[in-house]
């Protein structure tokens, strides 16, 4: 068989890159194996070659430069690899059948000395977070490898794969092939909860920074970056029957439903408000709960939907389109708190300062008895008026507490989905209108085992990804749109 491979590995310990360097040379289609340290050595049988590091743009271009075979093979962990029979004939079966330019596959992973499959999620234009999983094993077709690398222009520490990527999506096709073709040692073994808040970790700013940078140049390659929006609300519409809505969408929080209320009867402000409890058919006590306080406090509404089937985003829609509404209305999850009495008198604040359609807060993550648990404070630091709404396709979230322009909010709506929903709805308003900040935190969130993402499975961790990366394929969509119609006013 033609030698139609050039293999790449991680460095790490001798044992695994012996291991894997074994398993390659002896696969019929590879024709060299290299192996990137930080420095040069001669423990290995293979060509050594000393890079800075994989998400260094130098070491990228090493690779180009090395690689003389039709097809490329990265590597990118340090611990032995076990590639699954033929696996390798089938990544170029694919690649000639498709002429993609990046191919990747499931794969199967050895966890807690278990091997369980692992499932990944196919490639789509919004796929565009720098956290998207490929697995550890990425195939590439070198022509298209090696002109990303030849367009990349600028010097990226941290994010030279980011960069990779989005240049080769730019132009070819990135595939999964849904079969396993390899097995691999797992290294992250933290729950969902944990790890969906990578981004935000403040020792992640630098990286989180030069990743924008990436992305913003991206957004301009494909004519779907927006210069920031300089709108300002009126916020004249009248017949309103007061300033503000704390809507709390409900379903079976007999636990945590009474502190939401109490936290939102609380809040002083110089403007009256009120409380659409929307009650999604409880079947545990929760309704006696609600239907007990709003006897004896008359700002709670309680709402129950026509439907039986609605998702959050369905509960919401449900409450801004009441007649009860306010101008304003304001996220209060049913398992969360205000952090002080003042919260909602700052984001109206916000509101008639800045005239944003949007203000959305920061929170303090805490467990069920509200003690502090890491990360600590979500800020979104990353955040920023010039360019906050692109780089929020980057990323898997916005913040809390969101609030929102009724009148704005009645219009765009919320997906009937119980995941997602919010950042579907902040990513259609930032598109045109801005966003006002509040950067210290005014919420409570509430980390334990009832959360929607605290804990979960993998397939439906990535049922919420593949969600999320469609819901920026359509954003992306839109913005193209925009952008040409601005350019040619068509």
């Amino acid at each position: 068989m033609n030698k139609l491979i050039t293999c790449f590995i991680a460095g790490g310990a001798p044992d695994d890159i012996n291991r894997t360097y074994t398993t390659l040379t002896h696969s019929a289609p590879v024709k060299e194996v290299y192996i990137l340290q930080k420095e040069e050595t001669s423990s290995f049988p293979a060509k050594t070659i000393g890079i800075p590091g994989l998400e260094d743009t130098r070491a990228l271009k090493i690779i180009a430069g090395l690689c003389q075979t039709p097809y490329l093979l990265l590597y990118t962990k340090s611990l032995f690899l076990q590639l699954s029979p033929h696996a390798l004939e089938r990544f170029i079966q694919v690649a000639k059948d498709t002429s993609a330019a990046f191919l990747y596959s499931d794969y199967y992973e050895i966890k807690e000395q278990q091997t369980v499959p692992h499932p990944l999620i196919d490639y789509q234009p919004g796929s565009v977070r720098d956290d998207f999983q490929f697995g550890s094993v990425l195939f590439f077709a070198t022509k298209s490898f090696k002109e990303a690398v030849n367009c990349m222009e600028g010097h990226y520490n941290y994010s030279a794969l980011y960069d990779l990527r989005l240049k080769i999506a730019q132009k070819g096709e990135i595939l999964r092939i849904p079969e396993y073709l390899y097995t691999e040692q797992s290294t992250d073994t933290r729950s969902s909860g944990y790890r969906i808040f990578d981004y935000v970790t403040p020792s992640n700013r630098n990286v989180q920074i030069e990743r924008e940078g990436v992305f913003t140049q991206y957004l301009k390659n494909i004519q779907a970056w927006l210069p920031s929006p300089q709108t300002e609300i009126s916020f004249e519409e009248s017949g309103f029957p007061v300033e503000a809505s704390i809507v709390i969408p409900v379903k079976n929080r007999e636990r945590t439903i009474s502190e939401a209320l109490f936290s939102a009867l609380k809040q002083q402000t110089d403007f009256e408000y009120n409380i659409l409890v929307v009650d999604n058919y409880s079947t545990d006590r929760t309704s006696g709960i609600i239907q007990e306080l709003a006897s004896r406090h008359p700002q709670i509404i309680p709402i129950f939907p026509e439907q039986f089937q609605l998702g959050i985003g369905g509960c919401w829609n449900r409450a801004i389109t009441d007649p009860r509404c306010g101008r304003f209305c304001v996220q209060l999850d049913s398992d969360d708190l205000y952090a002080g009495t003042d919260t909602l008198q700052r984001i109206i604040q916000m509101f008639r300062k800045e005239r944003t359609a949007m203000v959305i807060g920061s929170y303090q993550m805490v467990n069920f008895n509200l003690e502090e648990i890491p990360p600590g404070k979500i800020d979104h630091r990353e955040w920023t008026s010039e360019n906050g709404h692109n780089n929020a396709l980057r990323i898997n979230g916005f913040g809390a507490p969101r609030a929102f322009y009724t009148p704005i909010l009645r219009e765009i709506k919320f997906p009937d989905c119980s995941y997602g929903e919010d950042y579907a709805v902040a990513l259609a308003i930032s598109r045109q209108y801005r966003i006002g900040r509040i950067f210290d935190p005014i919420y409570l969130c509430r980390r334990w085992e009832d959360n929607s993402d605290a804990s979960l499975s993998l397939p439906q961790e990535n049922v919420h990804n593949l969600y999320k990366d469609r819901l920026r394929s359509i954003e992306l969509k839109a913005r193209q749109l925009l952008v040409q119609k601005n350019r040619y006013g068509n």
